[in-house]
Parts: structure tokens; sequence; C-alpha cells
């Protein structure tokens, strides 16, 4: 498979792309900053230097075409402030999205967060960055071109991955590591029967293949 990867530099897509790698595929990682893009080659990706805050839906399909799925993994992160999860967040993500369409890339899995909520209330950073993340959640949920499935991963850590999570569509707060979160997409990725879904995701006690099994086609 080919697979693209928005936010290529975070440290779930960079656990993911060697992943990947390492079972023979194809991937490529979008990035904003030429200088990381010696860590994405070391993972085994492509790196390719786009700024989804500035690019248009077309320079992007250009970069999806082929691909036979794409991953949204990007984020303004922890230090960003209101505006960054309106572009980044929310824009970045409904851009992936459009582009995707254009290219005609059907499989496509978001990262997203445990409580992003389109009508979450609030004025602070994570209440602007849940409603973003749910916002555009929301918009890729109505994108009938796009088989999608949404990863809602609880509290990141940054343990050692142990292969056992539980993964349903309420599993309740809890702490993933970022490990398992890349195992899971890896599997999310190639398990198409899993569209449609929205997906919480926290540490538990079923193996990463069997709990995507599991809950395919539901």
């Amino acid at each position: 498979m080919r697979i693209v990867i928005a936010g290529g530099h975070g440290q779930i897509a960079l656990r993911l792309e060697r992943l990947l790698a390492a079972r023979g595929d194809e991937v490529a990682g979008i990035i904003r900053k030429a200088e990381q893009g010696d860590d994405l080659r070391a993972a085994g990706a492509e790196p390719v230097l786009l700024d989804l805050e500035s690019v248009s839906v077309e320079e992007v399909a250009a970069h999806l075409q082929g691909a036979d799925a794409a991953v949204f993994a990007a984020g303004a992160g922890p230090g960003s402030g209101t505006a960054r999860k309106e572009t980044v967040d929310k824009g970045a993500a409904v851009l992936f999205a459009d582009a995707a369409v254009r290219a005609r890339v059907r499989r496509f899995v978001v990262v997203s967060s445990m409580g992003a909520d389109p009508a979450h209330q609030g004025d602070g950073v994570f209440d602007v960055y849940l409603r973003a993340k749910g916002e555009a959640d929301a918009y890729v949920t109505r994108q009938e071109a796009l088989d999608w499935t949404i990863l809602r991963p609880g509290s990141l850590t940054d343990d050692a991955g142990t292969g056992q999570v539980r993964l349903e569509a309420h599993t309740g707060p809890g702490t993933i590591p970022r490990d398992d979160v890349a195992a899971v997409l890896a599997e999310l990725v190639d398990t198409s029967a899993t569209a449609g879904l929205t997906l919480e995701l926290i540490s538990g006690s079923t193996p990463v293949s069997v709990a995507v099994k599991s809950v395919a086609g539901n």
C-alpha cells in the first residue's frame, strides 16, 4: 500500500511510519519544515514539504494521487494558541479530506481526541481544541466519497507500548501509549471494514489486531 500521512513529523506519525515501512508499505509524510525530513527518512518514510495552513486543495491532492490510504495525524500542538486550533486541527483536517476526495483516495483515517465535540462549550485553549477537532470530525463524516474511520485516543503517554488495548465506540477516559496508538492506526489503515466508525482507544487487555477485528463491521 501507499499511505500518505498529514503531520508526518508528529510523535504518533513517526511511530506509524516506522511500523508501515517495516511491513513493506510505501509511506509519505507531509511536513512543513525541511529540517524534519531526515527524521522521516530514518523512519522509512518519504518527506513531502507542504504547509497545510497555506496550500490549496489541488496541491495536496497532487501528492495524494495513487495513494491507497490517507491518515490525518497533524495537530497544532500543546504550545499553540486558539488561532492555530482553527487553522490546523480543524482547517487542515478539512483541507486534507477535500484533497483525498479530489484524488479519489477512499480510505481516510483521522487521529482525533477523546472529548472532541463540535458543541463543546468554553473559550479556553483546550476547549477550542476539542471544538475544532469535533467540527473537523463532523466534516469528515459527511464525506460520502471517503471510507473514514475516526480514532479518539485517551490521554497520550510515552510509555512503551504493551500491544494490549481497549477499542470501542465509548471506552470512557483513560491513558494510552503513543506506541499503541500507532499500532492501532497501522491496523485500521488496511481494515476498511472499520469504515464509518468513530472509536475511542485506551489501554486494555485485548491484543491490537483482535481489538480492531472485533469492531470491524460493527
